[in-house]
């Protein structure tokens, strides 16, 4: 009889050069692809997927300090995050050119948290003072905005399988503000509120990104929170608590 588990190691788990102070590393969680960064003069990028299949090798100018690099769905584009006000993006696509071209937010004095991949040429930009969503046009290095929306955002999470975008908001945090995105098109979801156990005075940023996740279960998208308690003799100190996300 097969011993029965929850989780399992891959046989050929990914490998890349640790992190350094001269090799960054980063995971997208659409593609599932971990980047390694390495800085000094040119820039040399490994990427590789799952099993370390679709491992891409590349250089490219070095301009500064990446904070965020990801490809966009099929690798078609590459978006690297260098600056807090915008986002270069470079061809993959045969017989496209190969030259940077560059986006800056729109929304004045605001700083880019990250950015997400909804499709091939879709991009999200999330602010801390709200989200901005383009169509991209590799053949002209260009960018089109299709939507925005203000709001101010503390942090956010991405959810490559439903393309749903979770911002935190007001000045605790627990305030949870959901976006879908399909098909060129920008869904504002129900706001909702998230219970804390203790309220703050005066009030501070108290619900974080890491007590936070969001799951499809059972084909239905749900928020988890990790709510924490004192730990007493009856609490383990700890517990899941489910939000379901309506379509």
């Amino acid at each position: 009889m097969a011993e029965e588990h929850y989780l399992e190691l891959s046989e050929n788990p990914v490998q890349f050069e640790h992190a350094s102070s001269v090799n960054n590393v980063f995971f997208d969680e659409a593609n599932k692809q971990v980047f390694a960064v390495r800085s000094g003069g040119a820039t040399g990028v490994v990427v590789k997927g799952p099993d370390n299949k679709c491992s891409v090798a590349f250089r490219m100018d070095d301009k500064g300090e990446v904070k965020c690099i990801k490809f966009s769905i099929g690798n078609k584009i590459l978006a690297v995050q260098r600056t807090l006000k915008s986002v270069d993006f470079i061809n993959f696509i045969p017989d496209y050119p190969h030259t940077e071209f560059t986006q800056e937010c729109k929304t004045k004095n605001a700083n880019i948290l990250g950015f997400c991949w909804t499709s091939w040429n879709e991009t999200v930009f999330i602010t801390d003072q709200g989200i901005e969503f383009y169509q991209v046009f590799p053949d002209k290095r260009s960018l089109k905005l299709l939507k925005s929306q203000s709001i101010n955002v503390n942090w956010y999470q991405y959810c490559p399988e439903t393309a749903v975008i979770l911002l935190s908001t007001t000045v605790q945090g627990n305030f949870l503000q959901p976006f879908a995105f399909r098909n060129g098109t920008m869904t504002k979801m129900s706001k909702f509120e998230i219970e804390l156990p203790v309220v703050p005075k005066p009030a501070k940023l108290t619900l974080s990104e890491r007590d936070i996740a969001m799951a499809t279960i059972y084909g239905q998208l749900y928020v988890m929170y990790l709510k924490h308690h004192s730990r007493t003799v009856n609490s383990p100190g700890a517990e899941v608590v489910l939000y379901h996300l309506s379509r």
